[in-house]
């Protein structure tokens, strides 16, 4: 809860901070690479940063921050908070990080912002930073913990035992332990990161679904090549594309992420588009292997069925599930699925029970799309959990 003194303060001045915080978040990266150009090379998405979206996500997370504070001083940012510790976690982000972002922070502010940033408005905008980065570090911590690991120790050495062509632009790769410890836990739906050397020597980090259920020997990721379209390709799922090799070692972190399958009983939706399936895969897979019989309606979008990576195994997973139902759309769906619709996927026609639970993967404007058409049917909020594969720039924006 922000200090009685800083209340008014951050609500007079947030709508300058708000006009100016794209402005702010670029100054900021720019500052921050300069003095640790590691941290762009080994840490933060390049192909992000060029593009922009890193900037915005930041901008929109720290402004929604705020205005949660102001709004709703007595209700924690939960779901804001929580997916970036996730990510923080993953990455292996340790507290002594968060003091060298709040000071190139706290200078870009004062940079774009100049003489409207008085020692008091300074004072309680950077009560706004460490009340976020204490939050985020508090749970960054509980995240170690429950992983029995020091804090950013995350990282570990997997060898590559199997890799399959599951579409025309997507790999799968089945991970095994590469020193003789058995692989950790985690909850259908979660991620893991892969940080791959680059022909420059960076060291760039992405996360990829775990796409398998739990329970077993190993993990596996599909990885699905990112083409540019006139930007840069993917630098890392390019890289896996052509270089992962079964018998290689990869760099990858303990699992992580809040897009997990809740263990009830009540119906579920899962709606995924594109390489979105993944999660969906994991939760799918450990339905089968518990032989749930619940209700289990499974939206899928492709462009077309040789797109659509894990094709027949997510059909052979929905056929062992008695309660569940599929619903396919393709855009050029041809002759090989007769089953499917074609267009973009249309949830008018489906049954949404009151105890419904959704989940959702995919770009974010067909999620976008799909959480709005919810929420007009009546599905609660807080029914609906996403995951946006790379920053999330809904986040604020909800």
């Amino acid at each position: 809860m922000l200090s009685e003194q800083s209340v008014p303060v951050v609500r007079a001045t947030l709508p300058a901070v708000g006009a100016a915080i794209g402005d702010i978040a670029a100054l900021f990266y720019r500052k921050l690479f300069d003095a640790h150009p590691e941290l762009l090379r080994d840490l933060f998405n390049r192909g992000n940063q060029a593009n922009g979206e890193q900037q915005r996500a930041l901008a929109g997370s720290v402004a929604a921050f705020a205005g949660l504070l102001l709004e709703n001083p007595d209700e924690r940012a939960d779901v804001l908070l929580s997916r970036i510790s996730h990510k923080h976690a993953s990455l292996g982000i340790t507290p002594d990080q968060y003091t060298i972002v709040h000071r190139h922070l706290m200078a870009a502010v004062v940079d774009v912002l100049g003489d409207a940033v008085t020692p008091e408005v300074a004072r309680a905008w950077d009560e706004v930073y460490w009340l976020m980065a204490n939050a985020l570090i508090a749970l960054e911590a509980r995240l170690y913990t429950e992983k029995g690991v020091a804090e950013g120790d995350v990282w570990r050495t997997m060898e590559i035992v199997d890799r399959v062509e599951e579409s025309a632009d997507a790999v799968s790769l089945v991970l095994g332990s590469a020193d003789g410890r058995p692989v950790v836990p985690f909850r259908p739906g979660q991620y893991v990161s892969v940080q791959v050397e680059l022909a420059d020597g960076a060291r760039q980090i992405r996360q990829y679904s775990l796409s398998a259920a739990p329970g077993r020997s190993d993990w596996r990721i599909t990885v699905k090549r990112v083409r540019g379209d006139g930007q840069p390709d993917g630098e890392v799922s390019s890289w896996l594309y052509a270089n992962a090799r079964k018998g290689d070692a990869l760099n990858v972190s303990l699992p992580a992420g809040d897009l997990a399958l809740a263990e009830h009983d009540g119906p579920l939706l899962l709606v995924s588009a594109g390489i979105g399936v993944t999660p969906m895969l994991s939760m799918l897979d450990h339905l089968a292997a518990a032989g749930a019989t619940r209700p289990v309606t499974v939206v899928h979008a492709d462009r077309t069925p040789d797109h659509h990576a894990h094709r027949q195994e997510q059909l052979d997973l929905i056929r062992t599930l008695p309660g569940a139902r599929l619903h396919l759309w393709y855009e050029e769906p041809g002759d090989r699925a007769p089953e499917a619709s074609t267009g973009r996927a249309d949830l008018t026609g489906l049954d949404l029970p009151a105890d419904l639970t959704v989940y959702l993967c995919g770009p974010v404007p067909f999620m976008r799309a799909v959480r709005g058409d919810l929420l007009r049917r009546g599905v609660p909020a807080e029914a609906i959990h996403y995951e946006v594969f790379g920053p999330d720039l809904w986040l604020g924006q909800q």
